[in-house]
């Protein structure tokens, strides 16, 4: 059953990475601009980041096999629509809300299968290693893939390889075994659904806009229908959605605690929040994708605009550290009968920030390919330590009922940190455009790596290695 898993968490991660290679293809056939497409793109993060934990609940409603299906089906469905879209906002229906729908959808059941149908912490690291080495690969190789496909054919080939493999995985799901939930099914908080939704959106939104309105004062005009909301020079709109995303999600918080007193049924259970162990390993979880997205992001920038590679070329490039991701990702199991998940989340971290040193140390506008190589490899090897150990750790902390709550918060807080990720070291490679913005971007990032390897540490020992998910479920933080 892992094979559609790990293609549905592939296609997903291509989605999320391909398309920016294809910009200017698309608003010239589209007759519109790249800031539209660009928006597009935006909208597909947002859509997807913002339902993520009401979709993961959908799981505990309609079955996790049943959201599942539903979700490639939406998603295939999208993906028709924009490989047939005569203008942009065809294309945004298709893709930003059609493909982000069924995305919410269809990644939270992933990781709750693999969870309910490998119940031991060992078996899981093999099978959360395929899915992880698979979403790191769909990452990776989406603006290379992307580049072939749109130069050698067209933008909407592209869709049209994601409607052919959505629909293999959806002939490839009627073999998932989708063992009954215990207890009733729970009903849906409607109205936390929609607070969640709002107070991710307008956080994620926030950082994606950090881009162009940097974070620590407005580097542009920012201007609603025309007119100037915030000039240049004050304060940022960045901090103003992010904040507005805090209030709505301070309100959920509340609104779940009050529903709980009452006796309801709530979108995520207030203890799912007071996990000690889950809550560190959603903290490696955050800084896990942020350095992974930032630096993939870093590097691909100094190609482009140091080394005047192209799509292609800068995918060829990225090659080693897909490679070290697929063969620790392949490993996990063999690992984790040697090492507790704690230790390979360190172990990862340690890697990884090794790595990142080895690319300051020896890459430069004018060194060779080759130069790159030591550290990508040891780069990508530490991120499929640790991705894989990082989930293993959260997934396991909780009982098989809790499954549905606990994956859409686990996405969640993953899309928080991708987001966060490339929205900071944008934001650096404008403030230190007139020094060294790379090299600033890559410490940056490595300083995370610390941050993250101190987070690792103070993962329990007790929790970190196998025992029944029922007993980790009660580790709370007063525990």
């Amino acid at each position: 059953m892992i094979l559609p898993l790990a293609l549905a968490q592939f296609i997903a991660s291509y989605a999320a990475t391909n398309m920016n290679v294809a910009i200017t293809s698309i608003a010239t056939d589209l007759h519109t601009t790249v800031i539209g497409v660009q928006t597009a793109i935006t909208l597909f993060t947002l859509t997807m980041a913002s339902l993520m934990i009401p979709g993961s609940k959908l799981t505990d409603i309609w079955g996790r096999k049943r959201c599942f299906v539903i979700g490639l089906v939406i998603y295939a469905a999208g993906a028709v629509l924009a490989l047939l879209a005569p203008v942009l906002g065809v294309l945004i229906v298709g893709y930003s809300v059609f493909e982000g729908v069924g995305s919410a959808l269809m990644i939270p059941p992933i990781y709750i299968l693999v969870t309910v149908a490998y119940p031991d912490m060992k078996s899981r690291a093999k099978y959360f290693g395929v899915v992880s080495g698979a979403g790191g690969l769909g990452a990776a190789a989406g603006p290379l893939i992307g580049g072939l496909i749109t130069s050698a054919i067209s933008w909407r080939a592209s869709f049209g390889l994601q409607v052919l493999v959505v629909l293999w995985i959806i002939v490839l799901a009627r073999k998932i075994a989708d063992p009954a939930r215990p207890g009733p099914r729970p009903r849906f908080d409607l109205t936390g659904a929609i607070l969640s939704a709002l107070g991710l959106l307008f956080v994620v939104l926030g950082l994606l806009i950090s881009r162009t309105y940097g974070f620590l004062g407005a580097r542009k005009d920012f201007s609603i229908a025309g007119t100037v909301i915030i000039p240049k020079g004050g304060i940022t709109p960045v901090w103003i959605s992010v904040a507005i995303g805090a209030l709505f999600l301070v309100w959920f918080i509340l609104h779940i605690r009050s529903r709980e007193k009452k006796g309801k049924d709530v979108l995520i259970r207030m203890r799912m929040l007071r996990n000690r162990v889950a809550n560190l390993g959603m903290g490696t979880q955050l800084i896990q994708w942020l350095i992974v997205q930032g630096s993939f992001f870093v590097v691909s920038v100094f190609l482009q605009q140091v080394r005047h590679y192209d799509a292609i070329q800068t995918g060829l490039m990225l090659t080693p550290a897909t490679i070290g991701v697929l063969a620790t990702s392949a490993a996990a199991a063999r690992l984790a009968r040697r090492h507790t998940q704690r230790s390979l989340i360190i172990a990862g971290f340690i890697v990884t920030a090794a790595g990142m040193a080895l690319l300051l140390a020896l890459v430069r506008k004018d060194s060779s390919n080759l130069s790159y190589v030591p550290g990508l490899l040891l780069f990508g090897a530490g991120v499929g330590v640790m991705l894989t150990s990082s989930v293993n750790v959260v997934q396991s902390s909780f009982s098989e009922a809790d499954q549905g709550d606990i994956s859409g918060l686990s996405r969640s807080v993953s899309n928080i940190g991708s987001s966060l990720g490339t929205a900071l070291v944008g934001s650096v490679l404008v403030a230190a455009a007139a020094g060294y913005p790379f090299a600033a971007s890559a410490i940056l990032l490595l300083v995370f790596a610390l941050i993250g390897l101190g987070l690792s540490v103070l993962i329990p020992r007790q929790r970190a290695a196998a025992e029944p998910a029922a007993r980790a479920d009660r580790v709370t933080t007063g525990s």
